[in-house]
This record gives structure tokens, sequence and C-alpha cells, in this order.
């Protein structure tokens, strides 16, 4: 019987196309595993734009709102449709659009209080101006 013989150049080439393979098979698994589901940065989303309309986003910012409202909506479409990717982007720029309406109402609340504090306070120096005459 007679054993094999193998040259050094066709061992390489053996050794070549052997790792050539493995990096193949990695390279195919990396690209099958999946994006994970946003389902955690989804519900973060959701509690930003719940929070903002709590905080009166829905009437003194309605054009963020409804930004915001329109992307989760998407976010959420995109999850169903398995583009994670996607639906991870639409729902942090929901967050972010929540957020800009909750600090929106935010601020405009607090200039009205302060104008009615600086009504108040005009309110009462007119009256102890009027008593110390």
């Amino acid at each position: 019987m007679k054993t094999p013989c193998y040259s050094r150049a066709s061992l390489r080439v053996d050794r070549i196309g052997l790792l050539a393979m493995i990096a193949g098979s990695s390279f195919l698994l990396l690209a099958c595993a999946s994006t994970p589901a946003p389902t955690e940065q989804i519900a973060v989303s959701s509690a930003a734009v719940a929070r903002a309309t709590s905080s009166g986003g829905a009437e003194l910012a309605p054009a963020e709102m409804q930004t915001a409202r329109e992307k989760l909506d998407r976010a959420k479409l995109a999850m169903v449709a398995e583009d994670y990717d996607q639906a991870r982007t639409l729902a942090q720029e929901a967050q972010v659009d929540a957020q800009l309406a909750e600090a929106k109402a935010r601020s405009i609340k607090a200039r009205k209080a302060a104008s009615e504090l600086q009504t108040g306070i005009q309110v009462l120096r007119e009256e102890l101006d009027r008593k110390s005459k």
C-alpha cells in the first residue's frame, strides 16, 4: 500500500483553504446574527411621550408631540417588520422629540408663571404706592 506523499506547498494550500473556510463560515454566522429587538428603547420612548403629554406637551407643543407620536408609531411598525435598526433609530428620535415637547411645555408654563408673578408684584407696588400717599 502506497502512503500519500504531501509536499509542504500542498499542506500550506490546505491550511489556507481551511482558514478561508473558517473565516467564511464566521462571516456568514455574523451576517446571519440579527440585531436584538429594541423593546427597552420602545418602552423608554413610550414613557417619554406619556410624560410629555402629561406635562402639557399636546397643548403647548403640538408639533413636537405629533412628530414624537408619529415616529413612535413608525418604530412600532418597524418592530413588527423586524427592522430592528430602523425601529431603534425611530424610537430614539421619538424620545428626543417627546423630551423637546416636554421641555417646551415646561418653559411656556414657567414663562406664564413668571408673568403672573410680575403682574402680582406690580399690583402690590401700586397698592403700596396708594397707601403711602
